[in-house]
């Protein structure tokens, strides 16, 4: 209760630091200035209607998660304007003049954001292709394609539609192999079984393996691992499949999320349980929905590990807060020997918007080293 109340304090601060350090230097007169008091009293209402709606209400959620994102970049443009103009005030430069022509570039500037945000973010997303060189790769598994979705978060803003054309375009890449890595639902499976529904229609030679993420214990993880085995989507709870592929063996393993634990017991995230009876011969690629997972990852002798849980950040400035959570943001990494790829993801969370950070549908390619 505290914590809410804290959080709800900070909003209406921030509201309050929006209004009277831009919205009181905007020239459009009195009328245009009530215009924007009115935005943000809106906007104090509209950001916890968007959070708290279910999947149902969209037309709550919506604008809500729309006002999250404007209020969002307002925040932190507003913070930036304030101390430049003040850095001017105390310089001798200051002048009406600075104040009207910054508001309305913060204005202006917040506008594109949303704008661009929003049409990129709903687009189906472009196929990123990532060659990954792994020593010791048998030949015959030269050129094995993996497809990786990740963080999809169908739910309030992502229905059927959207992950219809996330299928079609995976399928056409005509995988060996199709990796989700967490993060695949935002709400509970009444709610959405509906419109996970044409994840059944992904196709790859090999199949198709899913591993939890943090959201999927916000919904109920229980119940939707039974409903993705339903649909044909086996979900790796700490365990490994050995993949026969022409003449060689591939070990695809999966952990449940970093932070599993917290809300499942028995769920602990277990790197090396995960290889129990694996063929020590075998390439091991390992499914982890968090970056920060690699750690264990590498000591349990995994070769590459594939993981999203960042969004790259989804949209500026927060990719440059990501690296107090997590090693990495996005793009292949290293840690000794393991080697860790981290998809900006295939939908978002929150906010329809991602500038800065494409959604993609990653194509690996393991190629020998």
């Amino acid at each position: 209760m505290r914590t809410r109340l804290m959080m709800v304090g900070v909003l209406v601060l921030l509201h309050l630091f929006i209004g009277v350090t831009l919205v009181g230097d905007l020239p459009f007169g009195s009328l245009g200035r009530g215009f924007g008091w009115l935005y943000l009293g809106v906007s104090m209402v509209l950001l916890p209607l968007g959070l708290r709606s279910s999947a149902g209400k969209r037309w709550l959620v919506w604008p809500g998660l729309l006002a999250m994102g404007i209020f969002s970049s307002l925040a932190v443009l507003s913070l930036m304007r304030a101390f430049v103009v003040a850095v001017a005030d105390l310089l001798g430069w200051g002048s009406q003049g600075l104040a009207q022509g910054s508001a309305l570039v913060v204005l202006l500037a917040v506008g594109l954001f949303t704008l661009f945000g929003l049409l990129n973010a709903r687009h189906t997303a472009r196929v990123v292709e990532r060659d990954i060189r792994l020593e010791g790769l048998p030949p015959a598994l030269n050129g094995f394609r993996i497809v990786q979705l990740s963080d999809i978060h169908v739910g309030p803003t992502i229905r059927r539609g959207y992950l219809q054309a996330i299928v079609e375009r995976a399928n056409r890449l005509e995988p060996d192999l199709i990796a989700i890595t967490g993060d695949l639902v935002d709400g509970s499976v009444e709610q959405l079984r509906e419109h996970v529904a044409p994840l059944a229609g992904l196709e790859a030679r090999h199949g198709s393996y899913i591993v939890t993420g943090n959201h999927e214990y916000y919904a109920g993880a229980g119940a939707w691992i039974m409903e993705f085995a339903r649909l044909g989507l086996p979900v790796l709870l700490n365990e490994h499949v050995r993949l026969r592929h022409d003449d060689a063996d591939l070990v695809v393993a999966g952990i449940t999320d970093y932070s599993a634990h917290h809300f499942e017991p028995t769920h602990r995230s277990d790197p090396t349980a995960a290889l129990i009876g694996a063929p020590a011969h075998a390439p091991k690629i390992l499914l982890a929905h968090q970056p920060r997972s690699a750690a264990a990852a590498r000591e349990a002798g995994f070769d590459l590990q594939l993981s999203g849980h960042t969004h790259g950040g989804q949209f500026w400035p927060w990719m440059h807060l990501v690296r107090w959570q997590q090693p990495w943001v996005a793009g292949l990494q290293r840690t000794g020997r393991l080697q860790v790829y981290i998809s900006r993801g295939t939908g978002y969370w929150g906010p329809p918007l991602r500038f800065g950070a494409p959604s993609e549908i990653t194509l690996i390619r393991l190629i020998a080293a």
